[in-house]
């Protein structure tokens, strides 16, 4: 038998993970059809077929779906003997990926990395804001700021903090409507939302939370649009604390009654939990938001 590549099992996660050959190729930073000689001397060495190649993509066989496990062991011993390597060599240099929401992303973090980077010039932090949710296991970053504790995978998670949802409007759209003394007034005024069908989680579902009969007028895909739209008076709508209490435009109705409480999770995976550039940056991220609790529990609850 020919003997295993590493390289080729590489390839096969990385087709597994895509979905498509091109996009396998674009991510690993290789040429396609090197990509299909690698799936192809896999599939030579081991004498067995596994993937269908479909007009819409890859889709790994039976044998495929086994070997999944086996190359994700693979890749795990890899990625940590080049880690202890390069943690004794790199120490804090090197770069350090994070995905993470959107609203997270942009509000909060972004400004306090800036510190960050200011402090360690030999580190590359990279940012992923997107209200898609990252996969550690396809590798997509390092660290990752989740909705929700992720229940698979050889990951490490922690409760980064809770934070406060409020129901907000600018202060133009409340001088031109009538005005809000109870709950059931929110049923006539115009309110913003999410999309039904492209909630990034069963998490932000919030909207149906505070009242099943609202439907929503205007629907967004993401939380900084919808603070975009209710600030410029678009309507009510139900955003992060964090967020919208810094805007003088934007005013918190009824917040004795209207609290919704969500989390964020900081995850690691388990194969670079322990490297000192991971370590500092989750370290960071950890002390900082501790620091600044009141920011994301203004009414102070847990």
């Amino acid at each position: 038998m020919r003997d295993l590549d590493w390289n080729d099992l590489q390839a096969f996660l990385a087709v597994v993970r895509a979905g498509r050959l091109t996009a396998a190729a674009q991510a690993m930073r290789v040429d396609h059809s090197t990509l299909s000689r690698r799936i192809t001397g896999l599939e030579a060495a081991l004498k067995t077929r596994l993937f269908e190649r479909r007009p819409a993509g890859y889709v790994p066989t039976a044998a495929g779906e086994r070997l999944v496990a086996e190359a994700e062991a693979v890749e795990s011993i890899v990625i940590g003997m080049r880690a202890k390597l390069t943690d004794q060599v790199l120490g804090l240099a090197g770069s350090v990926r994070i995905g993470t929401p959107e609203g997270f992303g942009t509000y909060f973090l972004t400004p306090q990395m800036i510190h960050f980077c200011a402090r360690h010039r030999e580190l590359q932090v990279e940012l992923v804001a997107n209200p898609r949710t990252v996969s550690l296991s396809k590798r997509e970053a390092d660290i990752g700021i989740m909705m929700a504790r992720p229940e698979e995978g050889r990951l490490h998670a922690t409760r980064l903090t809770d934070y406060e949802m409020g129901l907000y409007a600018s202060r133009h759209y409340l001088a031109q409507h009538a005005p809000i003394a109870s709950r059931a007034d929110i049923r006539q005024h115009a309110f913003i939302g999410y999309i039904d069908d492209l909630l990034p989680t069963a998490a932000h579902g919030y909207v149906a939370e505070l009242d099943k009969a609202l439907n929503p007028q205007m629907r967004m895909s993401n939380i900084i649009t919808q603070l975009v739209a209710a600030t410029n008076g678009g309507g009510l709508c139900m955003l992060p604390c964090f967020m919208a209490g810094t805007s003088a435009d934007l005013v918190r109705l009824l917040p004795e009654e209207i609290a919704i409480t969500r989390s964020y999770w900081l995850v690691i995976h388990s194969d670079v939990r322990e490297l000192a550039r991971v370590r500092a940056v989750i370290d960071f991220i950890a002390e900082t938001v501790a620091e600044q609790r009141r920011l994301f529990l203004p009414s102070g609850s847990a």
